[in-house]
């Protein structure tokens, strides 16, 4: 059992019999009256993102799932196909379960897959991930005030902001929490 106070973002907990992901939560106090928890959270099996109040020292059952490495193969349509790196089994993930991580797949790309039971119910992916940028238009010469951007199409088909050096072919990498352009690698 969790308690409210001790609610982090990322946890997966059980409220109502559904599984959900904690997204944000806000504790409260007001001056009078007891204190209570807001918390914002996605269904992990229907992808609704719901927020709820609930009072203080609330109790949740923690999900107990089960973390596998798997390796990106290819994608199928609006599926994308990996290989657990221990059995060899190809399990079919949907794109609403992968959410914004499909930006950042590439071919042969190491994630965590979470089960709840034999049931997927979530993907973990690095902070950062190096991708190929794939077409950006050249920096002019003489644009060169402090924190001068452009936008460049990557390997995946995202579009980031980069600095003006950052020319097609460059390998960047980019973090997957925000999305943002972290540095040049190569």
């Amino acid at each position: 059992m969790i308690s409210t106070g001790d609610l982090r973002k990322g946890n997966t907990i059980v409220v109502d019999n559904e599984l959900v992901k904690v997204l944000d939560f806000q504790h409260v106090k007001m001056g009078r009256g007891s204190a209570f928890v807001r918390v914002q959270m996605r269904n992990l099996r229907t992808g609704a993102t719901t927020e709820r109040t609930f009072q203080a020292g609330s109790r949740f059952e923690q999900a107990r799932l089960e973390r596998r490495t798997v390796q990106y193969l290819y994608q199928d349509g609006d599926n994308y196909v990996f290989m657990d790196t221990e059995t060899y089994e190809q399990p079919t993930l949907s794109a609403q379960l992968l959410g914004d991580a499909v930006r950042y797949l590439k071919e042969g790309m190491n994630i965590d897959l979470l089960l709840y039971g034999d049931e997927p119910i979530d993907v973990e992916i690095p902070t950062s991930v190096e991708l190929r940028v794939e077409r950006s238009d050249p920096g002019l010469r003489g644009d060169t005030a402090a924190g001068a951007s452009k936008p460049a199409t990557l390997e995946t088909g995202m579009t980031v902001q980069v600095p003006l050096f950052v020319n097609e072919g460059d390998v960047i990498r980019v973090d997957t929490r925000t999305g943002a352009y972290i540095e040049r690698v190569g």
